[in-house]
């Protein structure tokens, strides 16, 4: 026990020191550029305390629960005993399916409880009038970020380069951005971008280092990394797709 509050303390001390520049600086600019007095005050310092404990908080939970988990999960999913102790099964991507799945779960369930989508999808009801929904959004990057963890794990399975599949999703993403509804597109790069933040990048990143860990061949320094870009790629295509499927929605229905 005293050992955990040794360490929230550090954690605690460390947040503070990264939060106070951007305390002076929202400060200084409201004191002595706009020559403004800071408005409601005691709110101001009270929600500033409960961010910083919030921040703390979640940077222990990081250390001693998610990255823990992501590892442990990776390299119970790829034991041998679990998938088959024959060298055919160690080397065949097919008996890792199970890591698969996990990692379309694990996309799904982070992406949607995502603070920073939530916050993008909620302001895009408000500009488009109610024409999109929060939950169509949050589902629609969701199922992205789900199928790109799965493509990112068979990437780091089967050792192939990640190149291809950045390449590859890029170039979709330039097709459908020529066809995709204008007013949709900022969006929809946006959209990738809030996927990777405070929920989804530990989970992930933990997720790959543990599994190329884990399999056979495999260098966590080299094959570990890349689920993120992943993450952040696959999101823009299936929401461009969702913009697509809108606006051909909005024309029947003038029809």
């Amino acid at each position: 026990m005293i050992d955990y509050i040794k360490d929230f303390a550090l954690i605690l001390f460390y947040t503070l020191r990264d939060v106070l520049p951007i305390l002076v600086l929202i400060v200084l600019f409201q004191l002595f550029v706009l020559k403004q007095p800071i408005p409601h005050l005691k709110r101001v310092m009270i929600g500033g305390v409960y961010v910083v404990l919030g921040l703390a908080l979640f940077l222990m939970g990081l250390e001693k629960a998610l990255f823990p988990v992501g590892k442990i999960m990776a390299s119970q999913l790829s034991d041998p005993l679990f998938i088959g102790s024959s060298e055919t099964a160690l080397t065949n991507w097919t008996s890792y399916y199970w890591i698969y799945i996990f990692a379309a779960l694990i996309g799904f369930a982070t992406t949607v409880a995502e603070p920073s989508l939530i916050a993008v999808a909620i302001k895009a009801e408000e500009v488009s009038g109610g024409t999109i929904k929060p939950w169509g959004l949050r589902i629609t990057v969701a199922v992205g970020v789900a199928f790109a963890l799965a493509l990112g794990t068979f990437r780091i399975v089967t050792g192939t380069p990640l190149f291809i599949y950045i390449m590859v999703g890029y170039i979709i993403v330039i097709i459908q951005t020529f066809f995709a509804p204008k007013m949709l597109i900022a969006l929809a790069y946006d959209s990738g971008g809030v996927t990777t933040s405070t929920v989804t990048v530990p989970i992930v990143a933990a997720l790959g280092i543990g599994l190329s860990s884990a399999v056979p061949g495999r260098n966590p320094a080299v094959d570990g990394f890349g689920l993120i870009a992943f993450a952040s790629l696959f999101p823009i295509i299936t929401v461009l797709g969702y913009a697509q499927f809108l606006s051909i929605k909005t024309r029947f229905i003038k029809k």
